[in-house]
């Protein structure tokens, strides 16, 4: 069995100043390409049809390519110091190339008229280097197309009959993206998580061309990791480098797909994201996982898309948001790009919770430092914001100012924030607020009075907060119809509701 082999970066990491430069071979690589095409077309022309061409038109052509194919030389060798690259091909496409620059200054030595009157024989080499500088170019070329598209870039598409003439395999394990009939049953990495690595991260990812020692075109190679170590840590994305890399700010270096690759949207890192944190499995269907309010939406348009092909809308349904809420029937101008743009930059999710209807929803599951001073932004989305999800952040009080602001909010996570009774008296306007989460806060029995006033609140999580059970059980007693998750367990409430009930007896 063939191994593959990576060529790392050197014990030392290279400069800055080298991988600067090392940047520039693809832009030099195109000069000696030209001239030398150039060169060998006239004097293919002046064989054919006996043109004559200037000989110092001729030599000074052949002089340029020799000291781009020198300068393409010296650029590629410090690129590959960045690592990644199949070492043999690597190697061969370094060989090559140096072979191009060697004959193309003999070529451009023996041409040159004073070596003629040295050596009165060194014309008759010219043709003979010229021919095989060119050849040198042809393959360096494929070699270099090889390292950076993947050795079968030329052929993955090509036709049966061609494939047959060239001696080529059949098509084999070619990557398939099936439609979804029925998401709840659709295999979890091969039908929605393959799909996205394959159109997004492979192509600098494989077998051929592995950046930073990291493949993505298979199972085993994912789990394999790359030169740092696993690539993706199981039930949480967070430190996930596979999600935190394409996080990043995509002037950032370290933000994947690069800059000027096509990017990840919004949904298909949410997607990602959700299965990093479901354990990350490769042989789960849908329905095997746990679906969150967050990525159901996302899901159903895996579905409607599918839908439009044929699939039944019933199914579509099953993944979608709960049409029981008034709110979300309602249909909304569309956001302004612009805005949504800067949403993201923040490093929030900014995903359709129904493309019909324009509502969105905005998470800041990735973006832990979103601030008060970032919230000041989500007033410019107040109609199309539904679901907002800013639990484990830094948002405070402050924040609420802006939040409360979202006429059309229906759900609102607050979790694991500073947010206090103060906070809460905020939200009174928020007509169409049903799910208040507020686990790990510092809310306590005054903010409870708040609740009250939210008159189409159905759930609220009050786990880990200051709330006593004396004043749950008088909010279960006020709002009977209000679910309540937490803040005491269920003896301690009906122990403080017996007592609420016998003081009226003492009195």
């Amino acid at each position: 069995m063939n191994k593959l082999i990576l060529v790392q970066a050197n014990a030392s990491q290279p400069s800055d100043w080298a991988l600067f430069f090392g940047h520039f071979h693809p832009l030099i690589v195109h000069l000696p390409i030209g001239f030398l095409l150039i060169a060998g077309l006239l004097e293919l022309d002046r064989l054919i049809r006996r043109n004559s061409v200037s000989t110092h038109t001729i030599t000074l052509i052949l002089f340029w390519s020799a000291v781009s194919a020198t300068l393409a030389c010296v650029f590629g060798y410090l690129l590959s110091l960045g690592g990644g690259y199949d070492a043999a091909t690597l190697t061969s496409h370094q060989w090559q190339g140096i072979g191009v620059a060697v004959f193309a200054w003999i070529a451009w030595a023996v041409k040159w008229e004073n070596l003629g009157r040295i050596i009165p024989f060194a014309q008759l080499m010219y043709l003979p280097a010229l021919g095989v500088a060119l050849l040198f170019l042809l393959s360096a070329g494929h070699q270099g197309g090889n390292l950076t598209h993947g050795s079968d870039y030329l052929t993955q598409y090509a036709p049966e009959p061609i494939r047959t003439l060239a001696g080529l395999p059949p098509k084999q394990n070619e990557i398939k993206i099936e439609p979804i009939s029925d998401v709840n049953q659709a295999l979890v990495y091969q039908q929605i998580v393959n799909p996205i690595l394959q159109t997004r991260c492979v192509q600098c990812h494989n077998a051929d061309k592995a950046k930073a020692g990291l493949r993505l075109d298979n199972p085993a190679m994912i789990k394999k990791g790359y030169e740092d170590g696993p690539v993706f840590v199981a039930g949480n994305s967070k430190v996930s480098e596979l999600t935190k890399v394409c996080l990043l700010p995509e002037t950032d270096d370290n933000h994947m797909p690069p800059k000027g690759k096509p990017q990840l949207t919004d949904s298909q890192i949410a997607l990602l994201t959700w299965w990093i944190d479901q354990g990350a499995s490769f042989d789960k269907k849908v329905a095997d996982l746990a679906v969150n309010d967050a990525i159901r939406p996302v899901l159903a348009e895996l579905a409607k898309g599918s839908s439009e092909k044929g699939a039944s809308e019933k199914q579509v349904a099953l993944a979608g948001p709960s049409p029981e809420s008034p709110v979300l029937t309602m249909t909304v101008p569309a956001a302004d790009p612009k805005v949504v743009d800067e949403l993201k930059k923040t490093g929030l999710l900014v995903l359709p919770l129904s493309k019909e209807h324009n509502q969105l929803e905005v998470s800041a599951v990735n973006a832990r430092s979103f601030s008060d001073a970032q919230a000041a932004l989500l007033p410019a989305l107040r109609e199309q914001i539904v679901w907002l999800k800013v639990s484990d952040t830094e948002v405070t009080d402050a924040a609420l100012t802006h939040i409360a602001q979202l006429k059309n909010l229906q759900k609102l996570h607050l979790e694991q924030t500073k947010v206090t009774d103060a906070g809460l008296k905020q939200l009174a306007g928020l007509t169409h607020l049903e799910y208040l989460n507020l686990y790990g806060t510092a809310v306590t029995d005054a903010g409870l009075n708040e609740l009250t006033k939210l008159k189409h609140l159905k759930t609220v999580y009050l786990w880990q907060t200051k709330v006593t059970p004396q004043r749950l059980a008088s909010l279960k007693k006020t709002m009977p119809n209000l679910e309540v998750i937490g803040g005491s367990d269920d003896q301690s409430i009906a122990k403080a509701t017996a007592t609420n009930q016998e003081e009226p007896k003492k009195n």
